[in-house]
């Protein structure tokens, strides 16, 4: 009997590639590409020189952000009518920060079988070297590349911290962005929060750099870096909340989008307060903005 997904099954299959080491690429990962009536692929010259060192002779599709709202009606089309395809991504997972999501949610709604074949991730991997608490991680891919919408985002990041997040944070970057990067995450969650960059991974020239964050932008901001890169970002410290901060965790807790009794939640949670106060205590500061 075939596993999910196997050669029999039309529909499409998500397969993990490589992030570096060709060793990685699993023999399902080989049979579900060989299997295929066409490989989706964001670059047909990264792809094409995959299966070519596999000596797999495949009809590539490209699929990638300016094209899949147009393609995944067709592609789901060919698929009701028996063709099987595999969608792959540069490197990795496909759709962790990658193409695929509108595909698979097409796919999904017309009843198409979808099926994966699991393997490298790079932000897992990273999570995993980082000597950082594992459990629970947020993954957030890319900040933004400018200045003013990546403070913005990591102050939004920030304020849920304080309304009572308390989870590792997993990003991508840019190797010509990484110091810029880690200078605004030092300032927006302090300097000496602990800190991880893995490049390279798997690759031969892999690293894991850990420290505090101020001590890795200092490295990174002369320091070339080269390669795929992972910033892993530990959880914020417990903090002990006074009076005084009360309302403050409240107003970002809100501002940053919750509900009135999310909020409480929340930050009752992160403070030991009870969680009857503090709902009290949302209410009133929501009466107040109401009235100006």
């Amino acid at each position: 009997m075939d596993p999910p997904g196997g050669p029999a099954t039309p529909g499409l299959v998500l397969v993990a590639t490589p992030i570096g080491n060709l060793g990685d690429l699993s023999p399902r990962a080989l049979a579900a590409l060989r299997d295929a009536d066409a490989v989706l692929c964001e670059d047909s010259r990264v792809t094409g020189g995959l299966l070519a060192r596999q000596g797999i002779a495949a009809t590539m599709i490209p699929l990638h952000d300016h094209n899949e709202a147009a393609q995944a009606p067709r592609l789901v089309e060919r698929m009701k009518s028996g063709e099987r395809f595999a969608l792959v991504s540069d490197a990795g997972t496909p759709l962790v920060s990658d193409p695929g999501y509108r595909l698979v949610r097409a796919a999904i709604e017309a009843g198409v079988a979808v099926s994966a074949v699991p393997g490298p991730n790079a932000a897992v991997t990273a999570l995993a070297l980082s000597g950082l608490p594992p459990h629970p991680f947020l993954f957030l891919g890319f900040l933004p590349a400018k200045a003013g919408p990546r403070a913005a985002e990591l102050a939004r990041l920030r304020a849920v911290e304080r309304a009572g997040l308390s989870a590792t944070l997993v990003f991508f970057e840019a190797p010509h962005r990484l110091g810029e990067a880690l200078a605004a995450m030092a300032g927006a969650f302090g300097p000496d929060r602990p800190a991880a960059v893995a490049r390279e991974m798997t690759k031969r020239f892999e690293e894991v750099r850990r420290g505090r964050l101020a001590d890795l932008a200092t490295h990174y901001a002369t320091a070339e870096a080269r390669g795929e890169i992972c910033v892993v970002v530990g959880p914020a410290p417990e903090e002990t909340a006074g009076e005084g901060e009360l309302d403050e965790r409240l107003r970002d807790a809100l501002a940053a989008g919750m509900s009135l009794r999310d909020a409480a939640a929340s930050v009752a949670a992160a403070t030991g307060l009870r969680r009857r106060e503090v709902y009290a205590r949302a209410l009133a500061l929501a009466g107040e903005a109401e009235r100006g």
